[in-house]
């Protein structure tokens, strides 16, 4: 997760030439970052390179991406009335910048490796939008799903609406799976996920089942276990708190049959031989059935490239 980022000199340097937005924006740039990982670490599989926030601006949202603030969106959706200022817009029109970049990626490694993409869950988008940024409480979106949550289920279904159009853009661009980010799904409890959070979910996941292969991660979710495990995705990708082989035993017969994850991304700041001992842990702990060995959420951006490099490689010398 987060194969191209900062951690990787080659993409700073791009970065100093352009801002986030005009990067996500520009195929050719896009493109060229998300192979960056595939050709300096060896990974098996391309990400595209975008953000998650993006359908919501082609929703007419105002995204800003502010220097130590991360995205920002400067008019928050709070009310049934901000609701109606939403947009549905036409994908191949407003998000079709993600397109290209996903057929010149699909060009370029030629078969190499696959090339995934990706999306964020609505609840996780909306988290975002109802808050106008990143947030240490989320007390408006919490508010809002208490106080009038049929109201905030208008904004995430219509959300759900335009994650379908895209997802199935990028299927059509070449995707050859998808993964769905819940960044923020572990904010719920169990049975409010169950009523706030999953119906758009399962909305995205049922439109889109059967076409590729689809990867659903959570963050800070293993309070969410019993729920995942009746969620008909291909992979169920989980954070770092809990061994893979206990999120199985919760999961029970119902869990999928694939579980990606889960090496904790600060052990990447450990000596080699440190990150070596512990990928060896995660891969013995995800015997017992499918796993695509993984960190538990993105790598961070102080971390060398030669440690990153040492994971992927000690992956590849102990997944036999």
């Amino acid at each position: 997760m987060r194969q191209a980022g900062r951690y990787l000199p080659e993409y700073r340097a791009i970065r100093q030439k352009v801002d986030f937005l005009t990067l996500c924006k520009t195929p050719e740039l896009a493109a060229e970052v998300t192979l960056q990982p595939v050709d300096i670490l060896g990974v098996d599989a391309a990400i595209l390179f975008a953000d998650i926030l993006l359908p919501l601006e082609a929703m007419g949202a105002e995204l800003q991406f502010v220097k130590g603030d991360g995205p920002t969106f400067p008019s928050p959706v709070r009310t049934r009335e901000d609701i109606a200022r939403l947009r549905e817009p036409n994908v191949d029109e407003t998000l079709g910048y993600v397109f290209d970049a996903m057929r010149l990626v699909r060009r370029e490694l030629d078969g190499r490796v696959p090339v995934l993409g990706f999306g964020g869950t609505p609840w996780t988008l909306a988290a975002y939008l109802v808050e106008g940024g990143g947030s240490k409480h989320f007390e408006h979106l919490l508010a809002w799903s208490y106080g009038d949550p049929e109201g905030l289920s208008v904004l995430l279904d219509r959300v759900a609406d335009v994650s379908i159009a895209y997802l199935l853009g990028q299927i059509a661009a070449g995707a050859q799976a998808l993964q769905l980010f819940d960044t923020w799904g572990g904010l719920l409890d169990l049975d409010r996920w169950r009523i706030v959070a999953l119906p758009p979910l399962r909305k995205i996941v049922d439109a889109l089942k059967g076409k590729v292969p689809l990867i659903y991660y959570i963050n800070g979710g293993t309070h969410l276990l019993p729920a995942l495990a009746e969620l008909p995705v291909d992979v169920l990708s989980v954070d770092w708190r809990l061994p893979l082989s206990e999120v199985r035993r919760r999961l029970g017969d119902g869990a999928p049959k694939i579980l990606q994850g889960n090496l904790d991304p600060a052990a990447l700041l450990a000596p080699i031989p440190e990150i070596e001992r512990r990928t060896a842990a995660v891969i013995e702990q995800g015997r017992g059935g499918g796993h695509i060995v993984n960190l538990g959420h993105g790598i961070l951006p102080m971390v060398p490239v030669e440690n990153a490099k040492a994971f992927v490689e000690a992956v590849k010398r102990t997944a036999i």
